[in-house]
């Protein structure tokens, strides 16, 4: 199936991409990078949504894809529908009017999912100039949660936190309500930052880089050479001074793995008293109270200490520096996803400020 308005006689990259062997397109679930790309190149882009899915589906409501005529960015189901969204994605791009498609029960007879499921997704298009697409990048780069609005037409984003009066019911609405305003929620990229220098160290940080955390290792008066991991910040200053650096809020992890009694206070003092969300300790229980003891002598009190995982990770990780890497990894992303659990719903109405794709 092909939209009836995209000639296929031309080139499309993106589309090649979509339906290529291997989806490595998928391997970035955020799609803020790529749009802020599309917009630093000046390119007009089209943001396929997820709103609603029922039955066993691959994705979750909220995954997005992000299509460009060269490339796209992000994925909708298991490969299944990707090409076809990048095909009515460059349709968007060329006419101008949103859609929204159906795959699964309800959609056109000759797209049913593998898995039995149902989704639908709205594809609307995108101008490098968005007045919305600018403060959603905004609230990005500034470490802050975001609501995106839009009809496919018109689009708003605003403050993301709970306490916002603007954020959205789904009360009494339907996804098949053509007048319908989905909205989406965005939280800060998840930040983790490493105290040591140990393998697994290097196999923590290396796996979270390639995860899309943005990830750093800090390493007090450590060598001047970088860490050999690609993606990644180095930190040599004092615990509390790389933490001031680097910048520490709710969204942010930090693992200690220095096995060195001083060390390890110096940096879990810091952390503790810090607005980090996650704080663990790497190594055995059995030295757990003496550290803990080190602690409330440097004036940590038990609230602060509950904090506390000890020892980091989901038990049974194993030995080796990449068992252990990936118990630590599976429960900060535990962590993540309840802390930024991303989602859309439906909204009864755009607020006036919103902001309009010309045709």
């Amino acid at each position: 199936m092909k939209p009836a308005d995209l000639d296929l006689s031309v080139n499309h990259p993106a589309l090649d991409q979509a339906r290529g062997d291997w989806p490595g397109f998928g391997l970035s679930d955020d799609i803020r990078p790529a749009l802020a790309a599309a917009r630093d190149a000046g390119e007009t882009c089209a943001l396929a949504t997820l709103f609603d899915a029922r039955g066993g589906t691959p994705r979750g409501v909220g995954a997005q894809m992000l299509v460009r005529r060269a490339c796209v960015s992000g994925f909708l189901s298991g490969g299944c529908i990707e090409a076809d969204v990048t095909l009515n994605a460059l349709a968007v791009l060329d006419g101008g009017q949103a859609r929204r498609l159906v795959y699964g029960e309800g959609g056109p007879i000759d797209i049913r999912l593998p898995c039995g499921g149902c989704v639908n997704i709205l594809v609307e298009r995108i101008l490098p100039d968005d007045p919305a697409v600018g403060e959603l990048l905004k609230a990005w780069h500034e470490r802050r949660p975001a609501i995106w609005l839009s009809d496919g037409d018109a689009r708003s984003c605003q403050d993301g936190t709970s306490s916002n009066p603007a954020f959205p019911e789904m009360a009494g609405m339907s996804a098949a309500d053509p007048q319908m305003t989905i909205y989406r929620r965005y939280f800060p990229q998840p930040r983790l930052i490493v105290f040591g220098s140990d393998p697994m160290v290097l196999a923590l940080s290396s796996m979270a880089a390639q995860s899309g955390i943005d990830t750093a290792i800090a390493r007090p008066k450590g060598p001047l050479a970088a860490p050999p991991v690609a993606g990644i910040r180095y930190l040599r200053g004092m615990p509390a001074d790389n933490l001031t650096k680097i910048g520490v809020d709710r969204w942010t992890g930090i693992v200690v793995a220095a096995h060195d009694d001083i060390d390890d206070r110096d940096a879990l003092f810091a952390a503790l008293q810090s607005d980090a969300g996650y704080v663990g300790l790497l190594g055995a229980k059995r030295h757990l109270q003496r550290k803990l003891e080190h602690l409330r002598l440097k004036g940590v009190d038990d609230a602060f200490l509950a904090r506390l995982r000890a020892p980091v990770g989901l038990p049974g990780g194993g030995r080796s520096p990449w068992q252990i890497a990936i118990s630590i990894l599976a429960e900060f992303a535990q962590w993540s996803n309840a802390e930024q659990n991303s989602y859309v719903g439906v909204a009864p109405h755009l607020p006036d400020s919103a902001s309009r794709t010309a045709s």
